[in-house]
């Protein structure tokens, strides 16, 4: 494990999960170094790449606070566990090596007061093979959107608070940050802010893109009831219901 500069004061640390993604990962920690926000850590989780990805580590000069090792792992989020382990930060924000943010992260990331609040914005999607195939995830997350459908991930900015009492499940290969946000956005010990802003450009090629969580999907209500109550799991019952009616069906 390696790390550069000063760690103190950090208020955001940005994990990313890497395995042999040296033709992505430079551009990645480019998009990260031209935040006009600084008190940023990077915190790289590789899984023993045999590309370049560690000699891009190795050899970073971006200025920012770099945490990384290199190791085998169990999958994603067994990386992005050790991430927040190893984070320094008072904010956590996870990406994928495909995803770049934008400038306008550094304006959702000039709002973070609370320790106890939850600040997401909106996430740019788009398709490698087809670059002008965008589109936008936004608008608030209320307990009831957030059953329906997931809020995505590199939108989020989870204060550290968060992963002293949640941590992302190993059973779910896919949907482990789906099953943390039906839990955080149940738990009223934390706050929801929406910010309008877009933060970040987000792969739609990416592994879940092209992944069914099957024990995810079957665990889902249950997870539902136990994190929101009666009275979304019968909304969502009831929502699934007439779903299952139109021959519909979703996670």
């Amino acid at each position: 494990m390696t790390s550069h500069s000063d760690t103190k004061d950090i208020s955001i640390s940005i994990i990313i999960a890497t395995f042999n993604v040296a033709k992505e990962l430079r551009e990645c920690l480019q998009s990260i170094t031209a935040q006009s926000f600084k008190s940023i850590e990077i915190v790289v989780v590789d899984a023993g790449s045999a590309d370049e990805t560690v000699s891009i580590l190795k050899d970073y000069k971006g200025g920012h606070s770099l945490v990384w090792v290199s190791e085998p792992d169990k999958g994603i989020y067994d990386a992005l566990n050790k991430g927040v382990r190893l984070a320094k930060g008072k904010w956590l924000h996870f990406l994928g090596a495909d995803d770049r943010l934008l400038p306008d992260f550094s304006k959702l990331a000039a709002e973070l007061k609370s320790e106890n609040t939850v600040y997401y914005g909106i996430s740019r999607a788009y398709y490698p093979a087809q670059p002008r195939n965008i589109g936008l995830f936004a608008g608030k997350f209320s307990s009831y959107r957030m059953s329906r459908n997931c809020l995505n991930h590199q939108a989020i900015l989870y204060p550290a608070a968060v992963f002293q009492k949640y941590s992302y499940d190993l059973r779910y290969k896919v949907c482990a940050d789906y099953a943390l946000n039906i839990r955080v956005w149940g738990d009223r010990q934390f706050l929801k802010q929406y910010f309008p802003i877009t933060i970040v450009d987000y792969n739609m090629d990416g592994f879940s893109s092209f992944n069914t969580d099957n024990l995810f999907k079957k665990e889902k209500p249950a997870i539902i009831k136990e994190s929101m109550g009666w009275f979304i799991y019968v909304r969502f019952l009831m929502r699934q219901f007439r779903k299952k009616l139109k021959g519909q069906s979703d996670y």
